[in-house]
């Protein structure tokens, strides 16, 4: 199994979010799980992606040319993908991987999880998608979830959708049970006698 892993190139201003990444990459390493990431050495994808390394599982990069040039990217990466666009590092990302978690981050990070959500709603995959709630970082968008479904732009099977766990254990038993729902646009039978 891979799982795609989006968190902020920053470390944030709490160390516990470089705790929960470090805790979170050696779990899953512990579980035989291999890590799909941006390919950065810096923030918590470095965190993350040092602690798989370290538990000697696989992690694959995938990181637009502009940043490794700038000299971004993880040097001790089983293998790097140099790709010319964020689009195409989130198409190749989603291709490697077999779910996909969000640890605390910023707007990339709320772009690529919600791209992934966005498609398995559309029926694209059926790759769970989830949160790691650290220290209640995402407790207001998960609210923000609710509003949407309330305000009828989400159905709430669809917001259900999301997997939101605040510890390790907790999210790769809930990615190993997911099952996905209809999609979104899938045909609705007619009511008898209609």
């Amino acid at each position: 199994m891979k799982i795609a892993v989006f968190c902020g190139s920053s470390r944030g201003n709490d160390e516990s979010f470089a705790e929960a990444a470090r805790t979170f990459g050696s779990h899953i390493a512990s579980q035989g799980i291999d890590l799909v990431f941006g390919g950065g050495k810096v923030g918590l994808m470095g965190v993350v992606a040092d602690a798989v390394l370290a538990g000697g599982r696989e992690v694959y990069g995938v990181i637009p040319e502009s940043l490794r040039d700038r000299e971004l990217a993880h040097p001790g990466l089983t293998r790097l993908d140099v790709v010319g666009s964020m689009h195409q590092r989130k198409a190749l990302m989603a291709d490697m991987a077999d779910a996909f978690v969000a640890l605390p981050g910023g707007p990339g990070t709320m772009d690529e999880i919600f791209e992934a959500w966005t498609w398995a709603q559309l029926g694209y995959h059926h790759k769970p998608c989830a949160l790691l709630n650290v220290n209640g970082y995402y407790n207001e968008l998960i609210a923000f979830f609710r509003t949407m479904a309330g305000a009828g732009f989400l159905k709430a099977e669809h917001a259900d959708m999301v997997i939101v766990e605040e510890r390790a254990e907790a999210l790769l038993a809930a990615l190993r049970s997911y099952r996905p729902p209809a999609r979104k646009w899938d045909p609705v039978s007619p009511a008898p006698g209609t």
